[in-house]
């Protein structure tokens, strides 16, 4: 297919995203900070809308030294999208789920340049 221009860069607002498709392939486009981030609209558990999900910061639990939780807090700087079927979380930046190493959502190339977002397929 190649590379195809599938926004403005303006159109996205820090933090924020879109979900496009093309030619019937549905794309997650992500902005943090500078930096865009593209995903395949499919969740590696079972197939749900995973970049239609809800966006918050990463959740961990504080452990004290002898391994009592201190309760859980959210991570500064970190960003998950939360699947709506299930509800596994995936790092925005990394596309990795932190419950198993083995479940990762599947990256898509992204460009900017001249104000226009390009993704390749």
């Amino acid at each position: 297919m190649g590379e195809i221009r599938v926004a403005n860069q303006a159109d996205f607002a820090e933090g924020g995203r879109k979900v496009v498709s093309v030619d019937g392939v549905e794309i997650g486009i992500f902005l943090l900070g500078t930096d865009f981030y593209a995903w395949l609209n499919h969740c590696p558990h079972q197939g749900g809308p995973v970049c239609q999900g809800r966006l918050m910061k990463g959740v961990e639990e504080r452990l004290d030294d002898d391994k009592k939780s201190l309760g859980i807090h959210y991570k500064d700087g970190s960003l998950n999208i939360i699947c709506p079927w299930h509800g596994f979380e995936f790092d925005v930046r990394t596309g990795q789920y932190a419950g198993a190493s083995t479940l990762k959502l599947k990256a898509v190339p992204v460009s900017v340049r001249e104000g226009g977002v390009y993704v390749l397929l």
